[in-house]
């Protein structure tokens, strides 16, 4: 079998997997079409690509898709593209994160912060919420690793006395890692 050839079944397999959400994901209302499930895969290849990640399983946007399919702030109109950008923003956190989190950790932070916190505002879960939580874990904040991630942000975001630079000092002085 050549490369081309094992590329493409590979690439089958993945929009296999993608239409197969739709068996969950249509009790919400949500539907992927064969094209729609294609294009989530091309820009996954690209995402990758731009974050200089390698993937070797089937990719993360079947995942995403039975972690939020039930939101509430998911709409048919908008699920393709809010697919994408979800995928971009997972790889990007990925990276931010410089792996430490698994991506089962990631992918509940994420989905709790999009519901509870950013109300489906994509903007603010990459901007904010996933922004001051990898700056914890760079600083070598661990406290997700035990709820797979469920209940963390809020812990560090609402807890008056959450202090980055406090953390961070503390760290230091306990000779844990490099911070940043």
């Amino acid at each position: 079998m050549n490369m081309e050839s094992m590329f493409l079944m590979r690439q089958e397999k993945k929009l296999d997997k993608l239409t197969e959400t739709n068996k969950t994901a249509e009790r919400f209302g949500l539907v992927l079409s064969r094209q729609e499930a294609l294009m989530i895969a091309e820009e996954e290849k690209n995402i990758l690509k731009e974050q200089r990640r390698i993937e070797m399983g089937a990719g993360i946007a079947a995942r995403i898709i039975y972690e939020f399919c039930d939101s509430a702030y998911i709409e048919q109109s908008s699920y393709v593209e809010t697919v994408i950008r979800l995928q971009e923003i997972f790889y990007l956190y990925k990276n931010e994160m410089n792996d430490e989190i698994t991506d089962e950790e990631l992918l509940h932070l994420m989905r709790e912060q999009f519901d509870k916190l950013c109300f489906g505002d994509l903007d603010y879960l990459e901007t904010t919420c996933l922004a001051n939580f990898a700056k914890a874990i760079r600083a070598g904040y661990e406290g997700y690793k035990c709820p797979e991630g469920y209940g963390e942000y809020i812990k560090l975001e609402l807890h008056e006395s959450w202090n980055y630079e406090a953390y961070y000092e503390s760290l230091k002085s306990l000779d844990w890692g490099n911070g940043e």
